[in-house]
C-alpha cells in the first residue's frame, strides 16, 4: 500500500525529462505595500541568494493560498497587520534546477495593504526596502517580478 502511494504521488509529481527529475511547485506571495498615490511605498526583501524580491513561500498541507501569504508574511517579515486589495491576484511561473532535479514552480501573489511600516526580517532575508514605484522597479533583480509590480501599481491607480 505504501509502495502504491509513493508510486502514485510520483506519477503525479514527478517526470523524468533529460535525465533530470522534474518537480512541480507551488508557493504564494504577496505584493505588500503603504500609503497613498505619490507616498506609496513597496516593501521589497533580499533574498539569502542576492536577489529582490517579494514574501512568498510554500502551501503547507490544505492551507488556502490566502492563509498561505498571511504565514509567509508573518515568518518572514513579523507583518501582520494587512489588508488583501479587492481581486488582485496574479501568478507568476518559472523554472530552475536544484541538485538533479528541475523545479517548475508557480507562485500566486496577492496584493496586500500593510498598516505599519515595521519589520523583522526572518535569517531567510539579508535587508529589506520600501521603496516608490519608480525605485522598487529597479531594483527588482527579475522581470516577471517587475511586471508584477506593474500590475499591481496600475491596479492601484484606477
Amino acid at each position: 500500500m505504501v509502495y502504491c502511494v509513493f508510486f502514485l504521488l510520483n506519477l503525479l509529481f514527478l517526470t523524468v525529462e533529460g535525465g533530470f527529475k522534474m518537480v512541480h511547485e507551488k508557493s504564494c506571495g504577496a505584493v505588500v505595500y503603504r500609503g497613498k498615490g505619490s507616498g506609496r511605498r513597496y516593501l521589497l526583501l533580499n533574498y539569502a541568494a542576492g536577489h529582490w524580491g517579494f514574501p512568498k513561500g510554500h502551501v503547507e498541507g490544505d492551507e488556502s493560498e490566502k492563509d498561505t501569504v498571511l504565514r509567509e508574511l508573518d515568518e518572514e517579515t513579523g507583518i501582520r497587520e494587512v489588508s488583501f486589495r479587492g481581486s488582485f491576484r496574479e501568478e507568476i511561473a518559472y523554472s530552475f534546477r536544484r541538485r538533479d532535479e528541475r523545479i517548475d514552480k508557480v507562485v500566486v501573489f496577492y496584493l496586500l495593504e500593510s498598516r505599519g511600516e515595521d519589520v523583522v526580517l526572518s535569517n531567510e532575508h539579508g535587508s529589506f526596502l520600501w521603496l516608490p514605484y519608480i525605485k522598487a522597479r529597479k531594483k527588482l533583480t527579475y522581470e516577471n517580478t517587475r511586471c508584477l509590480l506593474d500590475k499591481a501599481e496600475k491596479y492601484l491607480n484606477t
